[in-house]
Order: C-alpha cells, then sequence, then structure tokens
C-alpha cells in the first residue's frame, strides 16, 4: 500500500533540558538521553529525536535556530520501500543507514527519510462517552480531569515553502511518494494524505508565508477534553500557546498550538475529520477561515465585575 504514518521526526537543538522539559511536560515517553540527544515515543511506536549535534549527513537547516530537520515517513512492506526508494533516487542521492533507513531531500531541502512501519497496537482509547437530549449515553457516571495528557500519535506535518517552485514541491510528494491532495487551497497550500492513513490530511505544505521552514508537527489525543487539559498543563508549565483552543475549517479538528523551544509548535488535536477516495480533491480558489470558531471570552477585558 505504501505509506502508512509518520515514523519519526528529528529536530536540530540548542538547548537539549529545555526541549526535554517541553516534551516531557507535552506527554510524551522519554525512551533515551545522553548529553547530546534525547528520543521521545508517542504510544504507537513513532519517535522524536532531539539532537544538539544532528548527523552531518542530514541536509543543511533552511532557516536560523533550533528547527526540524527530518521527517521519516513509515512504508509498510520492504517491496514498497524499494520502490519509491527508486522513485526518489531517479534524480537525487539517497542514502541507507545500519537500520535501513533512506535519507535524502525533498524539492524544497528538507530532509526526507523512508523506513519500514513499526506500529506498536494502540491502547484503547478513554474516549468520553457524550450527553446530549434526545440521545443520552452515559449514566450514573460523573466525570472527572483525564489527568495526564498522553498523545496517542504523530498525525500530521506541516512544513512553509517558497511560493516560487511550490508546484513541483507538491508534485514530488504525490507523483513519487503516493500521497493524494485532499484540499489544495490556491493562496495558502496543499493539505496530503498518505496511503496508509484515513486522517483528511498527513502533511500540509504550505506556501502563503513564501520561505522555508517548519511549520508544526500535530498530536492526535483522545477527545475535546485532552487538548483543553493538556494545553491548560504546559501553561501552567510556563510554556507559551501559540493560538487560542478553536477547531479548524480543514479537517474539523479541535486544536490548541504551544510554541516549541526544538522550533515551530505543537499541537493537540482531536475529532479531525476522516474520509476516503470518494472524498476526491477540493479545491478553494479563495482561502476558508482558518477555524469555524476560537475561544472567545469577556473576561479579556478588565471589567470581571460580573464573574
Amino acid at each position: 500500500m505504501g505509506i502508512q504514518r509518520i515514523e519519526s521526526v528529528t529536530y536540530g537543538v540548542d538547548d537539549l533540558d529545555r526541549c526535554v522539559r517541553f516534551f516531557e511536560d507535552f506527554g510524551l515517553a522519554l525512551v533515551g538521553r545522553d548529553d547530546r540527544r534525547a528520543t521521545f515515543e508517542t504510544l504507537v511506536g513513532q519517535t522524536l529525536h532531539l539532537d544538539t549535534e544532528p548527523d552531518p549527513s542530514l541536509p543543511p537547516a533552511l532557516e536560523p535556530g533550533p528547527t526540524l530537520r527530518e521527517v521519516v515517513w513509515g512504508v509498510d512492506t520492504r517491496e514498497e520501500l524499494e520502490t519509491l526508494t527508486a522513485l526518489v533516487a531517479v534524480d537525487r542521492e539517497v542514502t541507507v543507514d545500519a537500520d535501513g533507513t533512506r535519507h535524502t531531500a525533498d524539492e524544497t531541502g528538507f530532509g526526507l527519510g523512508l523506513a519500514l512501519a513499526k506500529p506498536r497496537p494502540l491502547p484503547e482509547p478513554a474516549v468520553r462517552t457524550p450527553n446530549v437530549s434526545g440521545g443520552v449515553r452515559r449514566w450514573n457516571e460523573s466525570l472527572s480531569s483525564v489527568g495526564r495528557v498522553r498523545p496517542l500519535r504523530m498525525c500530521h506535518v506541516a512544513l512553509n515553502i517558497p511560493k516560487a517552485g511550490r508546484e513541483e514541491a507538491v508534485a514530488f510528494y504525490l507523483d513519487r511518494l503516493g500521497f493524494r491532495a485532499t484540499d489544495i487551497v490556491k493562496p495558502m497550500g496543499t493539505f496530503m494524505q498518505c496511503e496508509g492513513d484515513d486522517d483528511q490530511h498527513n502533511f500540509l505544505l504550505c506556501h502563503r508565508p513564501d520561505r522555508a521552514g517548519h511549520n508544526h508537527v500535530s498530536f492526535e489525543v483522545p477527545g475535546f477534553d485532552d487538548v483543553i487539559e493538556g494545553g491548560n498543563h504546559m501553561i501552567a508549565q510556563g510554556w507559551q500557546e501559540a493560538r487560542r483552543l478553536g477547531r479548524h475549517t480543514v479537517g474539523s479538528n479541535v486544536f490548541r498550538f504551544v510554541h516549541a523551544p526544538c522550533g515551530g509548535r505543537v499541537e493537540y488535536a482531536a475529532d479531525m475529520d476522516r474520509v476516503d477516495d470518494s472524498y476526491g480533491t477540493r479545491v478553494h480558489e479563495t482561502t476558508p477561515p482558518h477555524h469555524i470558531w476560537t475561544l472567545r471570552s469577556s473576561r479579556d477585558t478588565p471589567d470581571d465585575s460580573h464573574s
């Protein structure tokens, strides 16, 4: 079938201690650490690497400071891995490391990897049962805090690209790596889905900033409460929220973004649209609103006399 998921991401960082604290607060599991690098895992076995001295074989960073250096995509079979490697290697160098991961660069210059996917069974998430008049589903059961939020998986990556060459940048993923465009927003970017996943998008190339750089990595959590409580916990730990709680228009997921010391932002996401081939490709001549809604409150004003 081809690419199934994000297998790993690697960041080049300056302050390893601070970045480790960030992702521990975020809810990922620290599985390895030394003076130079650290590795975290999601519940399904994807890895996030923080490295103060990224491998010199990686493509050069495309922006100053800490940033995302490579995205490795997980492929379902060795045969598919060889096929995709051959398609990529037509016009660029591909190296193979000791564990068989292929490393190269995409059209923009971002580090790109291909590896055999090693999925781990997902524990059954504690999804909350909603109540609504006419459809009551929860009886004699009170709710409490979800506790520490633990992201289920990395669900999508968003990268910024220059406007010049954007068609070639997108075509590389569509024509060689088997992604399909789900929503093309002409003034902004292209949302893409990999073959083995049913999220509305797993990848976004965004040309609106007209520069190459890291935008964000998104992590799925079980539900709305996890998005809210996870964000609240990050704020309580001193991290800076990047965008108000809201629900996206494209993809429909509830979101909460936090600035990351490794560069870019990370997102808690829940309830994204799932789509199959019948969804087709939706082309937007103008940019839809970024969100259906975001949190607003009269408590933002100085007058709290009615609180």
